[in-house]
């Protein structure tokens, strides 16, 4: 197995980790208020939640090209 696929499959598996964090943070009671009265999530809850969908695509991205 090429070290590209295994390090695509590592970086997606924490893509998703990253993301799971995110999203469950969306439900703190800070967030909640932050969301209701901002319209938005703070930031850092916006950086795991875009972090982790960027490390799912890139690693998946680096996982199929190492195929070849």
């Amino acid at each position: 197995m090429p070290v590209s696929r295994i390090v695509g499959i590592a970086l997606a598996v924490a893509g998703i980790v990253f993301l799971i964090i995110g999203l469950n943070a969306t439900d703190a009671p800070v967030e909640q208020v932050s969301e209701a009265v901002t319209g938005k999530y703070t930031e850092n809850t916006m950086w795991y939640i875009a972090g982790g969908l960027a490390a799912i695509v890139g690693g998946g991205f680096l996982a199929l090209a190492g195929r070849g």
